[in-house]
């Protein structure tokens, strides 16, 4: 189990949490903590996750768990370790030892669970053995994929209340999981001048994380096709021209998500056209991140950023036309379709398992024009609200193929293949809304050109 500043730093914690749970809602609450699923056969797991529900109320990830809230009483569910087990596994702490170190009112048997279940709310977790004895236990469907109703609605919109805003603990973890993913990527801009494949520069990242004894916070994203932007293979050769892009993150212990992105030359210097749309992406980024404060609307930003990078884009010829114009008409959404960012915390993209109770103020719904359509956050920002700000200018051939009609004579196409080097580009940092303004989680990495470029030649 982790280890705290004192013995009762985790209880007390865990305490204050569920007092603002048992302000919000008058019924109780039993949280599953998730499984193992097998990977071909029985024995053979794949990494064990509990749900970032339960890990804020529980503290610790314990595996085929349950805890049961009400008013501000924790009751734990989970059986003792057997002797088998120990076998593969060793000795672990048994109930009554983990009840303590979290702080619980009580300890049962998971065959306890069942008998107190009346009037509870739940949220689903994601492996199917746990949503279904959820289903079977409470007497209705409780599925990750259809959105909850009655009384798991209202336990849903408290969890995004308390979860919105993080207190100091979660600040401490996300700080913790930034400053590994720093590590991380400087790693990376080391490696990457004497790296042949994408594979041995995610490999110099993702050990700085394992060897801080955390895991990566999602799939790594490290490629030379940062065109697609989700792109998690590692197969492709570096070349000398090429633009890597590192979209990598670590997650301490506690489940706490880290989330950065650079993009850096191979060859440890940006060309001309490389550097030109670098500083029209960190323009955006640099722009948004000012802005950043409480009441301030996240959809402004975005929209900040789409200006932002038109304003650059028509600098260097690539637009034709007033800027203002060309947003409201939607032209950047050929080099920029994705949204500014997200909501950081216990999930790299926190609590989207609940759609978009917590990145949508109730009453707001996503629009349907293309780019916007994928803005993830639409709320006022708040303080202790911590988000990720990511601009990014991509050339997507399925997005532009079908623009050279659309925008026939607003995207100066001939001016467009003298950057046929910039396949993608993404800057992305952590920013923690203060009172006042924000704080930039990752500031220790460098954005611009002439220190990335010292920092891979060095």
């Amino acid at each position: 189990m982790p280890i705290y500043d004192s013995p009762n730093s985790l209880s007390n914690i865990l305490h204050c949490r569920r007092q603002k749970l048992a302000k919000l809602i008058d019924f109780p609450v039993v949280i599953w903590a998730g499984n193992t699923t097998p990977r071909n056969f029985a024995a053979n797991h794949f990494p064990f996750r509990a749900s970032s529900h339960f890990l804020y109320f529980a503290g610790i990830p314990l595996k085929n768990a349950v805890i049961r809230l009400e008013e501000e009483k924790l009751e734990l569910y989970i059986d003792n370790i057997t002797s088998d087990v120990s076998l593969w596994c060793g000795e672990t702490y048994q109930r009554e030892e983990i009840a303590d170190f979290i702080g619980a009112d009580a300890a049962f048997p998971l065959t306890e669970l069942e008998t107190h279940l009346f009037g509870a709310a739940t949220i689903a977790v994601q492996d199917p053995a746990t949503w279904t004895q959820q289903s079977q236990l409470l007497g209705r469907w409780i599925l990750p994929l259809s959105p909850p109703q009655g009384i798991d609605l209202e336990l849903a919109r408290a969890i995004v209340t308390l979860r919105l805003i993080h207190d100091d603990e979660a600040i401490r973890e996300l700080v913790k999981a930034a400053d590994i993913s720093v590590k991380a990527h400087l790693a990376g801009m080391q490696t990457v001048k004497s790296a042949s494949t994408e594979a041995e520069v995610r490999a110099a990242m993702e050990s700085i994380i394992i060897a801080n004894n955390m895991t990566t916070a999602y799939n790594s994203i490290v490629t030379v096709h940062g065109e697609v932007l989700h792109n998690n293979k590692y197969h492709n050769p570096l070349h000398s021209g090429d633009l890597l892009l590192a979209d990598v993150g670590a997650e301490t212990e506690m489940g706490w998500a880290g989330d950065i992105t650079r993009t850096f030359p191979v060859s440890g210097k940006f060309s001309s056209t490389q550097k030109d749309i670098y500083d029209v992406v960190l323009a955006a980024h640099d722009a948004c991140i000012a802005k950043i404060r409480p009441g301030v609307e996240y959809r402004d930003i975005h929209m900040l950023a789409c200006l932002t990078l038109t304003e650059g884009l028509v600098s260097v010829g690539i637009l034709q036309g007033d800027p203002a114009n060309l947003v409201e008409r939607n032209v950047h959404s050929v080099f920029f379709p994705h949204g500014i960012g997200h909501l950081l915390g216990l999930d790299v993209h926190d609590m989207e398992d609940l759609g978009d109770l917590a990145g949508y103020k109730e009453g707001r719904n996503r629009s349907d024009l293309f780019g916007l359509s994928y803005l993830r956050l639409n709320r006022s920002l708040q303080s202790n609200m911590l988000i990720t700000i990511e601009p990014g200018f991509y050339q997507v051939p399925a997005i532009l193929n079908p623009a050279r009609s659309k925008y026939k004579y607003l995207i100066n196409w001939e001016k467009l293949e003298l950057f046929a080097d910039v396949r993608s580009i993404r800057i992305e940092d952590e920013v923690l809304v203060t009172n006042v303004g924000s704080k930039v989680l990752s500031a220790d990495l460098p954005t611009d050109t002439s220190t990335i470029e010292e920092i891979i030649i060095s």
